[in-house]
């Protein structure tokens, strides 16, 4: 996949200036949408050697079992507060000791077995930073041409007022995610018969 450019704008306009951080490596994409009326757009993609069918399973419908088991210094625990995992499910999800936030309330907002789709949004929590009415995000995995998947994510970051969001952070949260998917290829990987 050929790299993308990173662009965003501010709720008053100001291009993005880009980091001195090196680039994400090739298998993962970002895209910094505009801001528009409060909601800031961000795309980005992550390629796997493993099926999409295998993914979803493991990163989408066990991900609460999974994650805090890979991965405990990212997700300590998942609660579920009220639902059965569809549409309208609440859940806290409790931080590990290696983050910056301690923990947030997560809606699913839709759910497509068939179609590898998950939609959620975070509406509660520390990680909004006071700043952010919510954060929503839709996820798909698609088949790649090497028989794995590439998994494609929008999150739509929702300002209070006039609120500025720092892009660093932003991007950092997105690196975050695109290493708990890499961990979750190489629990996959290592364990085959998972799933």
């Amino acid at each position: 996949m050929p790299p993308s450019s990173s662009h965003i704008s501010s709720p008053q306009n100001t291009p993005y200036k880009p980091s001195k951080h090196p680039p994400p490596p090739p298998s993962i994409i970002f895209k910094l949408g505009s801001s528009i009326m409060g909601v800031i757009t961000y795309e980005m993609e992550v390629t796997s050697s493993i099926p999409p069918a295998k993914m979803f399973k493991a990163s989408v419908l066990d991900a609460d079992n999974l994650i805090p088991k890979i991965l405990p210094q990212a997700i300590k625990n998942v609660e579920i507060i009220q639902g059965d995992g569809g549409p309208g499910t609440i859940k806290k999800i409790y931080f590990g000791e290696g983050s910056q936030f301690k923990s947030v309330t997560h809606r699913v907002d839709g759910i497509d077995k068939e179609n590898f789709t998950y939609s959620y949004s975070i509406i509660e929590g520390d990680a909004l930073m006071g700043i952010l009415e919510s954060i929503s995000y839709e996820v798909k995995l698609v088949a790649s041409p090497d028989g794995g998947s590439i998994g494609k994510n929008i999150s739509k970051y929702h300002t209070k007022d006039d609120a500025v969001i720092d892009e660093e952070q932003i991007k950092a949260g997105k690196e975050k995610a695109s290493g708990m998917f890499k961990a979750i290829e190489a629990y996959l990987l290592a364990n085959p018969d998972a799933y």
